[in-house]
């Protein structure tokens, strides 16, 4: 896990202090992978003990935890090659690698949960994933209601409560209006589920949980003066909720499993909480008592009981 996204976990219980330790490594990132603890106490004008503590509050074992996942991190450089398409493809296998790898249980619990589902994008790429989020999530009659703009949101923002949901994407996570919306939801413990990109911001740590994504930027052929020409691949937004669908899909075939299955061992506890119905009813075969006593016995194979025929 990266440290900006131990950050966004962890933002609601850093104090001044603390914000203070990570603005300095945030903007000397690469001195602070080898820098010792008292140098770092001493730039930030703190103890190293309130180093020590602030590596805790991050659920590290310490600085040197901290400094280890800081040398782990690779840094975020644009890719210049002259072979794109190679960059692109390893770009995409890479991010599908990662993507595939999360969790995404917390995110399809607050969509499988929600009376209503609303949606806000901060820009056109954003609003363009959320188009994507709307078809995807249609076909199990999850249905999400896109707010256009800001008056729209303080009209509905009354009506909402606390079996509601709202999915905000945003690439900064630092937009003035995704984060005014965002204090707004807080004060009144609204679901919140964000999708930024990956480093410390604003609406990430306001966010019930956050998806991340990690866009990068190729190179397409240098342009007079020796400039580089440049896009940007927003792909990961995409792979990122296609996942996460087929992801929510499993989660919520997993609950009706379980349902199931609790629904049988509730039957099997019946017919084990009064055996003597079928040994006071003549009617009933044996055989019948007996296979009841087996399915009760393969479901609950750990609980001792015996069965009168």
């Amino acid at each position: 896990m990266r440290l900006d996204e131990i950050i966004n976990t962890h933002r609601q219980s850093l104090n001044d202090t603390d914000m203070v330790i990570w603005k300095y490594i945030l903007q000397h990132r690469e001195m602070a992978r080898h820098i010792s603890i008292h140098e770092l106490a001493k730039s930030c004008c703190v103890s190293s003990t309130t180093i020590v503590r602030f590596a805790q509050k991050l659920g590290l074992d310490g600085f040197g935890e901290l400094k280890a996942i800081l040398k782990m991190e690779e840094q975020e450089t644009p890719h210049y090659n002259s072979n794109v398409l190679e960059d692109l493809s390893d770009f995409y296998l890479k991010t599908g690698e990662k993507i595939f790898k999360r969790n995404f249980d917390s995110a399809s619990r607050l969509v499988h949960e929600a009376n209503r589902v609303f949606t806000f994008a901060s820009g056109y790429v954003q609003a363009n994933v959320l188009q994507e989020l709307k078809r995807l999530f249609f076909y199990d009659n999850v249905f999400l209601y896109e707010i256009p703009a800001r008056e729209e949101f303080y009209s509905l923002l009354n009506t909402l409560t606390k079996d509601d949901l709202f999915i905000i994407v945003s690439l900064s996570g630092e937009t003035p209006t995704v984060v005014e919306f965002a204090r707004e939801l807080q004060l009144r413990d609204i679901p919140l589920i964000s999708i930024t990109k990956l480093h410390d911001n604003t609406l990430a740590s306001l966010s019930t949980v956050n998806l991340y994504i990690s866009p990068a930027e190729f190179q397409l052929y240098d342009a007079e003066g020796g400039k580089h020409i440049s896009f940007k691949s927003m792909m990961p937004y995409f792979m990122l909720i296609e996942v996460w669908y087929v992801k929510y899909r499993m989660y919520v075939h997993r609950l009706k499993e379980i349902y199931s299955v609790n629904n049988i061992k509730k039957d099997c506890l019946q017919t084990l909480a009064a055996p003597r119905v079928y040994q006071d009813t003549p009617d009933v075969p044996w055989y019948t008592k007996g296979l009841m006593c087996l399915k009760a016995a393969k479901l609950l194979r750990s609980r001792p009981f015996f069965c009168i025929l």
